[in-house]
């Protein structure tokens, strides 16, 4: 009988996928790129056991590298599995955008939590002349957003470290600059059970967001940007329908 290292990748497809998923995950805690041999001595394998696999990955466009002494990084497909994965999840959650949507006659948006940013993941755009849209994958600071300060008031403090810039830039004169500011602000997010940005990222334009929670393991929040002259008129009105809306939408992923 011949006994098959258990460095060999034909050892089995099982051991295969294992040592490559394990590959993927610590390029994914590498933006910078690792060296075959920084891989290799990582995981403890041989350099030709590493080269197999990194090759074969490369081949699907998994990893890619800058030349063939370069640093591996993670490859083009990895993203667009990763927002497939995403997208099939929040895909439940659409009907129900359509129907908050509807309710108020607004622009709904539902934004996805991207380390220290927030990204529109879906939107159902106001039928109203005058109206607030942002193309789907535009990615928005935390800290001056309705749907960013949503997910900064669910983050444990080491979190919300890591997710606020050193610098709260000023993007309007209604910006949150001052850090203390912001926390208390916060604050008052986990109490009231939502988000309000008046006019902080862009002028003229106002928004409520509630963070939904986990939707198929996704962090997601969901907002109402509107015209800055429509929302003072309406923030309690708005703001009662987003936050029943989204108790509603937590009880039925629950279920």
């Amino acid at each position: 009988m011949v006994r098959r290292s258990a460095e060999d990748p034909s050892a089995g497809g099982v051991q295969v996928i294992a040592r490559s998923a394990q590959i993927l995950r610590i390029l994914r805690t590498a933006p910078d790129g690792m060296t075959q041999a920084e891989l290799g001595k990582q995981i403890g394998l041989a350099r030709s056991t590493v080269h197999r696999l990194l090759s074969a990955l490369r081949n699907e466009d998994l990893v890619e590298t800058s030349g063939p002494r370069g640093r591996y990084r993670l490859g083009p497909v990895i993203p667009r599995m990763a927002d497939a994965a995403r997208r099939g999840g929040l895909d439940e959650l659409h009907p129900l955008l359509e129907k908050l949507a509807r309710e108020v006659n607004e622009t709904v948006d539902l934004s996805v939590l991207e380390r220290d940013r927030a990204t529109f993941a879906d939107q159902i755009p106001s039928s109203q002349r005058l109206r607030a849209v942002s193309g789907i994958g535009e990615s928005f600071p935390l800290y001056c957003t309705a749907s960013g300060k949503a997910f900064l008031a669910s983050m444990g403090v080491a979190e919300l470290s890591r997710a606020l810039p050193g610098t709260l830039a000023r993007l309007t004169p209604a910006t949150i600059t001052d850090r203390p500011t912001l926390e208390a602000e916060l604050d008052q997010v986990r109490a009231q059970g939502y988000a309000l940005d008046h006019e902080e990222h862009t002028e003229g334009i106002c928004a409520a967001g509630v963070f939904l929670g986990r939707i198929s393991g996704v962090p997601a929040a969901v907002s109402i940007p509107l015209p800055a002259q429509r929302f003072y008129v309406r923030e309690q009105a708005l703001v009662r329908a987003l936050v029943d809306w989204a108790a509603d939408v937590r009880t039925r992923f629950r279920a």
